[in-house]
């Protein structure tokens, strides 16, 4: 669909979207309907045009992302590597981002888990993806993913590894991630940004993302070197870990 990522990122966060109509529509009302002094009419039309403006900014900077950029086709992933991974693993909190592009690319030797814990992902918006989109998936503990160490080529992180709030939590989720791969094994991370560039289209909504300090700490702590950093519009950031010797 057209407008399918936009769509995904107004369903996901409803509740938000419609308290800032109601509080246009409130705004509007007392302006029309109340003899307000001229100072707070005026804060009230400026409030008003604040929020409906940043619900539009966000949802066409969604529009912009998931559904118009070269994201969502996914395809550029498979130039991040010298060679198919022979073995892999996707995971999410409950919602395949990748809509399957990934078996797609890499059709033999994939994993794709469910790693979401109500205790430690505690956003309501996650609550609600995981009820109107869930993706059939095996559960799995990420304290202790269900791989052999040293198993894995390649682990897939799309969108998912912010919904651990917690940093102990991610950084044991990445030292987990650490064992399981194979020399010269990769991590392919890709996430929005707790930076000025979010913050302009997500307004306080961009405090749901974490910094790129966070991930870089995450690397380094759990002996992950950096390959490459790019991005895909300027909200989405590729960041390509490698484990070495």
């Amino acid at each position: 669909m057209k407008y399918s990522g936009m769509l995904q990122i107004l369903r996901y966060n409803l509740p938000m979207y419609l308290a800032a109509l109601a509080g246009c529509l409130a705004a509007a009302l007392a302006v029309a309907l109340l003899p307000l002094p001229r100072p707070l009419a005026v804060l009230a039309v400026l409030g008003a045009t604040g929020a409906f403006l940043l619900s539009a900014t966000s949802l066409l900077a969604s529009h912009y992302v998931y559904d118009l950029s070269p994201l969502s086709s996914w395809s550029w992933i498979a130039g991040l590597f010298a060679s198919p991974p022979q073995r892999w693993a996707s995971l999410h909190a409950g919602l395949d981002e990748t809509f399957g592009a990934l078996e797609r690319l890499f059709p033999d030797g994939g994993t794709t888990l469910d790693i979401y814990d109500a205790k430690e992902m505690t956003e309501p918006s996650i609550e609600r993806a995981r009820r109107l989109g869930l993706a059939a998936a095996a559960p799995a503990d990420f304290r202790a993913l269900p791989f052999e160490d040293a198993s894995l080529d390649a682990v897939f992180l799309i969108f998912a590894a912010h919904e651990l709030r917690r940093p102990e939590s991610r950084l044991r989720f990445f030292h987990e991630i650490a064992r399981s791969l194979s020399l010269g094994g990769r991590v392919v991370l890709v996430e929005h940004l707790r930076d000025l560039a979010n913050l302009l289209v997500f307004g306080p909504g961009f405090v749901h993302f974490l910094a790129r300090r966070e991930w870089l700490r995450l690397a380094r702590e759990s002996g992950l070197a950096v390959r490459s950093e790019s991005r895909i519009t300027p909200f989405v950031m590729i960041l390509v870990l490698e484990k070495g010797a």
